[in-house]
């Protein structure tokens, strides 16, 4: 039974502990673009000979405003394996954002309404 288990799905590896998944824009803060990923290494078990049809998704809570702290959640990755999705986990940034000064905050409010 282990057999067929080990032959029947495959595992693999999305992105690195670490890695940032995306460069998102955040709004507000002392920088203007903020790193999420996960801290561990991203890993799916898929049926064998799928590996191929993976894709990721990542869907984020936007606007991000300032100040975001590290491990803060900021999404959700969402696998997908032939356009069905197969698992979804929480996504987080890789990184603190403090918050912007006075008119840094005032622009990006500006900006904010304009779009």
């Amino acid at each position: 039974m282990l057999n067929w288990g080990y032959t029947a799905y495959d595992a693999v590896k999305l992105f690195d502990a670490g890695q940032a998944m995306e460069v998102a824009q955040i709004w507000k803060g002392s920088q203007g673009t903020l790193k999420i990923g996960r801290e561990g290494a991203t890993v799916v078990t898929v049926p064998s000979g799928s590996s191929g049809k993976v894709s990721t998704q990542v869907v984020r809570t936007d606007p991000l405003m300032a100040p975001i702290t590290k491990g803060q959640q900021v999404g959700t990755l969402k696998v997908l394996v032939a356009d069905q999705v197969a698992a979804e986990m929480p996504i987080f940034a890789l990184e603190s954002v403090e918050e912007g000064g006075f008119f840094s905050r005032l622009w990006d409010t500006i900006r904010l309404w304009i779009r």
